[in-house]
């Protein structure tokens, strides 16, 4: 019998399916009881991977000790199959067998995973009757860990206060329960608790407190746990340098947590895309996409999440052709179909006003939630297509989908950006009837927007008095609609509102200054800058800049500090000649300074949209490329004019991303129609 448990052991131990299947027929063979050399075949085939063998053998066995019965659960459960766990655990008790501790610790994952509240609950009796809740940690934690998946933290803070030896096992389990329900204070509390007894945590612990300081923006906690890490030994350890990367960039302290990355032996796929997550939350895109060209030279494969962050700051930086790479590195992962990295594809190409791209992205993602839909209507939305975006919206409802509040804020922008004022009213109201939205001021903000730029005021400023604490965003919205429409009388209105919430706004006397120079108020003009000196604001200067052959360029309006000026303005010169015979005729009404006719008509064609244009157009002469520029304000009303007669002459696609939407320009003809 010894010669065949080895031959049992050696078998399990090389993972031999063979091999054991040989011995198991040779002990049938040798007329041996399956009373002892059974329960070893069992163990041999679940080490195998043979589920089914094992259960074909467990099922013949005459008696059944509770070691088997244990491995049969759990090796049930390690494979997926916690239903098939449950069936054996209530068999087990029908035959009368009692469960142990290992027995409780297993299938209370099975019942957590299976969302079986009332098993689990019944469970828990058993082991109070069997007083295995209060004197076995590892009975408890398991307990613990199943409330906290069951979303009831008080039971589970109720098991960890009646056990009487508290290990670092149970501590952990309910500080990692409190953390995946957003509790991080109450988490860290009990983190505390467990310093203060005496109880010294694992790798597993201060990876998640080190989280919870990073969610609640604790650096103080966060530095002290990070000392202890090191005291700890801990450093290393893969676990506690992510969390570390994440606690840091959470706190905004990115410095710190690229000073981490630094010191790090090694970087898994894990640690790698914190940092980068890190790095985009924190505003340093650039550096991102040089850590993610980094981690792909290491043979480091990228998840969809990692995808989906370097992706953003992609989109962040209008980085095109960056962002295409990254596509194709999708698609050779096997990835183009994933939701995250779809949506964030989507997005990207959306912001970089490629809706054709876009929407084949779309089309190919396996799996449609709304989530990936209410992406694609918001790039329709920033570049202006609002009745692709409707379609889109109907075929959501159709799906039977549920829209959420960014649906409708993201159609609502679609609405607004293609002038579709009722089905924009129709939506709003639609959204005051439906219990389930709440609505916000983003909502309200959209619907300002789209009453005031289609002229009415009166409607959009009623609508601001319905919001119980309507915001300085809401009013200037309104502002800048009586701004678009030469209303002074309404913005002076409007203006006492703002400072009445935000006495030294300075966008709001900025919007005013310039309505006045439009409507060619001078004297008001020349109070309200005396008004921003004495406020000391200052005004955000309109800058524009264009990205050729992988090379960013910015102009200022005049700007002659170009190396290729000279050209520039050659070019410049040779469009306005030629655009002029056209039609084009400069509109001296965006000229916001007390000049003469000619000054005016000067200063407009040395606009930052039209030195970038004309750069774009000098470089790649010769070309069919589209030329994309960006603009940190709204397009110059004469700028948009312009532009469209320049493709017109040229023959070349003309995109614009301003501070406001995309404007796509072709044989004259602007996307947005003249409406933006």
């Amino acid at each position: 019998m010894n010669f065949y448990s080895s031959l049992i052991a050696q078998s399990a131990h090389t993972k031999s399916l063979t091999t054991l299947r040989a011995v198991h027929t040779n002990v049938i063979k040798s007329g041996f009881s399956y009373s002892f050399l059974g329960h070893k075949l069992i163990d041999g085939y679940i080490k195998c991977g043979s589920l089914a063998e094992a259960r074909k053998l467990f099922d013949e066995l005459p008696s059944r000790h509770i070691v088997t019965w244990n491995s049969m659960i759990s090796s049930h459960i390690s494979h997926g199959k916690s239903k098939e766990a449950v069936e054996f655990y209530g068999n087990m008790l029908m035959e009368g067998v009692l469960p142990d501790a290992y027995t409780f610790s297993a299938i209370s994952k099975a019942f957590s995973q299976l969302g079986l509240i009332r098993h689990g609950q019944r469970a828990h009796g058993l082991a109070v009757v069997l007083g295995l809740e209060v004197l076995d940690g590892f009975v408890a934690s398991a307990l613990v860990d199943m409330y906290a998946k069951f979303d009831k933290m008080r039971d589970a803070h109720l098991v960890f206060r009646r056990v009487l030896e508290k290990d670092v096992v149970l501590f952990t389990a309910l500080i990692v329960g409190y953390a995946q329900h957003g509790l991080d204070g109450e988490a860290l509390k009990i983190f505390e608790d467990m310093v203060n007894r005496g109880v010294k945590p694992n790798e597993y612990t201060l990876a998640c407190i080190l989280i919870n300081c990073g969610n609640l923006g604790d650096l103080v906690n966060g530095q002290l746990i990070h000392g202890l890490v090191v005291k700890s030994g801990l450093e290393s350890v893969v676990a506690s340098q992510t969390s570390l990367l994440t606690m840091y960039s959470r706190c905004n302290m990115i410095e710190d947590s690229i000073k981490v990355f630094n010191q790090l032996d090694y970087a898994n796929q894990v640690t790698w895309t914190s940092f980068v997550v890190g790095l985009v939350q924190n505003g340093r895109e650039e550096v991102a996409v040089s850590i993610f060209r980094e981690m792909i030279r290491c043979s480091i494969s990228p998840n969809p999440f990692t995808l989906s962050s370097i992706l953003q700051a992609c989109s962040s930086l209008a980085m095109l052709e960056v962002g295409e790479q990254i596509h194709a590195i999708t698609m050779k992962l096997g990835l183009d179909g994933n939701k995250y990295a779809g949506a964030a594809l989507i997005n990207l190409y959306g912001k970089c006003g490629n809706m054709d791209k876009a929407r084949s992205v779309f089309d190919v993602l396996t799996e449609l939630d709304v989530v990936a839909i209410n992406s694609m209507i918001y790039a329709y939305a920033q570049n202006g297509f609002g009745h692709e975006a409707l379609e889109l919206f109907e075929r959501l409802k159709n799906m039977g989908l549920v829209p959420n509040g960014v649906t409708f804020i993201s159609i609502l922008l679609a609405c607004n950006n293609a002038g579709l004022v009722e089905e924009g009213c129709q939506i709003f109201a639609s959204i005051r009837n439906n219990h389930n939205i709440e609505l916000t001021i983003d909502h309200f903000t959209c619907m300002i927007d789209l009453l005031g730029r289609s002229r009415r005021l009166e409607e959009a400023a009623m609508l601001i008095e319905e919001v119980r604490n309507p915001d300085v965003v809401l009013w200037r919205t309104l502002l800048n609609s009586c701004k678009i429409h030469g209303e002074v009388e309404m913005a002076e209105k409007v203006m006492s509102k703002i400072l009445e919430l935000a006495p030294g706004d300075g966008g709001t006397h900025i919007l005013l200054t310039n309505l006045y120079a439009s409507a060619g108020k001078w004297n008001q003009v020349i109070e309200m800058k005396s008004t921003i000196r004495d406020l000391k604001l200052k005004k955000s200067p309109a800058m524009s800049w264009v990205d050729v052959d992988r090379e960013v360029h910015t102009f200022m309006a005049g700007d002659l500090s170009h190396p290729r000026s000279l050209e520039i303005f050659e070019m410049l010169h040779g469009l306005m000649k030629k655009v002029k015979t056209l039609g084009y005729n400069p509109n001296t009404r965006f000229v916001l300074q007390d000049l003469d006719e000619e000054k005016k008509i000067s200063s407009l064609y040395y606009h930052s949209e039209k030195l970038a244009i004309a750069y774009a157009l000098w470089k790649t002469i010769g070309r069919t490329t589209t030329i994309r520029i960006f603009k940190n304000l709204r397009v110059c009303g004469d700028c948009h004019s312009w532009i469209k007669f320049v493709s017109l002459l040229t023959g070349r696609d003309i995109i614009a991303r301003d501070s406001k939407r995309f404007h796509h320009f072709k044989g004259g003809l602007c996307s947005c129609k003249d409406y933006w």
